[in-house]
């Protein structure tokens, strides 16, 4: 099986099961993302352990391409049990990879390198980035809210 056959085998099974599927009931945040290009429309809610700023739960609900749907659903799986920081950081790092034109995995080292294909499709990177940027943004709102 070849490296792009296997990429899109995980995009697609992310998109058909995605995990972390659905709206928390009680949410420390929520914040929804939107895509006025394609469509593309995504919740995020997020619990946050206040005493180590530690996401313990985070759900989503998508609709939108099989892109972005995937993505969010894999972002949902690295993001559990990360500080704040470590998500932030882990969305800067992803936004740089899919920033940079130049760089295609050999192998695929995690999930994540599975979305490294829809480079090849500029309009697509934004689908891909969508929920990375909405959790960016819900980070900045918890950090920024009234104390």
């Amino acid at each position: 099986m070849s490296m792009q056959d296997l990429s899109r085998e995980i995009i697609l099974d992310h998109y058909q099961n995605p995990r972390n599927h659905g709206r928390l009931e009680h949410p420390t945040l929520a914040n929804r993302g939107y895509n006025p290009i394609c469509g593309d429309d995504i919740e995020l809610s997020v619990n946050i352990d206040e005493q180590d700023d530690r996401i313990r739960e985070i759900g989503f609900v998508a609709h939108g391409c099989s892109i972005s749907t995937a993505s969010a659903s894999m972002m949902t799986e690295v993001m559990k049990n990360r500080t704040l920081a470590e998500a932030e950081a882990s969305v800067q790092q992803f936004t740089q990879q899919m920033s940079d034109r130049d760089l295609t995995p050999r192998e695929l080292e995690d999930e994540l390198d599975a979305l490294q294909g829809v480079k090849k499709y500029p309009a697509r990177v934004k689908c891909a980035l969508l929920p990375w940027t909405t959790l960016r943004e819900t980070v900045d709102l918890y950090r920024h809210r009234e104390q």
